[in-house]
């Protein structure tokens, strides 16, 4: 059973997901600066870890799994800035305790990381959400489109960052032509690596999407369309993660008008042997 393990291991689409956040802080502490700072990092994935142990515990679920958490942990160091440390560790116990606490029909509507960042920034002072300018470089867009699109390939999710994407680039685009700015304008507000995060990791989780794929598809037109509402006539910077969480509950909606079958991270290793 031994050389079994390697693939049981990479069937679940959440280590390629620790796996790409984890190199992407790696690359911020290591060789660039894009506002990642070490101890806020490790508040944040303390928290989310410390708190889905109580959790686990409190609710009597069967054994404390860390992955979900530090996914959770992950993205919060790369998008939450702060002028303090203490945001990072509320952020961390907001966004687990939120799978836990909210839930509707044994599931979470609200994907956490995003749930704790507008939560943030309604109670919170002095904090906001890293612009994510990484840098122009096509390489490290290519990266990160890579692992991520490995990820939502093994998590059968990659189509809803895929209908989101090109919505949210559609109307960037069709914006562009009404005003008669250059191209130049939308594919630079593309190039952001909090978009990336946002899409691949976040508005794709594959816990707090629609069940159908024709569900999927309006909620990521949805939200895109709130969120180029909420940007270019509110003038609101957070705009993504604000649409993101005002508009999660039409999910119970969409599940309801179009059920399908509910996603779980464990496939098991031999089809038909359990469901």
């Amino acid at each position: 059973m031994a050389h079994l393990l390697p693939a049981a291991f990479w069937s679940d689409a959440r280590h390629y997901q620790i796996a790409a956040l984890a190199s992407l802080l790696a690359y911020n502490v290591g060789w660039i600066d894009f506002g990642a700072q070490p101890l806020n990092s490790a508040l944040a994935i303390a928290a989310c870890l410390i708190t889905q142990a109580v959790c686990t515990y409190s609710f009597r679920l069967p054994g404390f799994d860390p992955r979900s958490p530090l996914i959770t942990g992950l993205s919060l160091s790369l998008l939450l800035r702060a002028d303090e440390a203490w945001p990072y560790a509320l952020a961390g116990a907001i966004a687990i305790g939120s799978k836990f606490l909210i839930r509707v029909n044994g599931k979470h509507i609200w994907n956490p990381g995003g749930f704790a960042l507008v939560a943030l920034l309604v109670i919170a002072p002095h904090v906001w959400i890293s612009p994510g300018q990484w840098g122009s470089a096509a390489w490290f867009a290519a990266l990160v489109s890579f692992f991520a699109i490995l990820v939502l390939h093994a998590a059968r999710r990659s189509d809803v960052a895929l209908f989101f994407l090109g919505s949210h680039a559609a109307l960037l685009f069709a914006r562009a032509w009404w005003l008669g700015d250059p191209w130049a304008i939308p594919l630079h507000q593309l190039q952001s690596g909090a978009l990336l995060i946002f899409s691949f990791f976040m508005i794709s989780d594959p816990r707090t999407t629609p069940d159908s794929r024709l569900g999927r598809l309006l909620f990521a037109v949805a939200v895109a369309l709130f969120a180029h509402y909420l940007t270019f006539f509110v003038q609101m910077r957070p705009a993504l993660y604000i649409a993101l969480i005002a508009l999660s509950p039409l999910i119970l909606l969409f599940d309801k008008v179009l059920p399908a079958e509910r996603f779980t991270w464990r496939v098991p290793a031999i089809q038909g042997a359990s469901q």
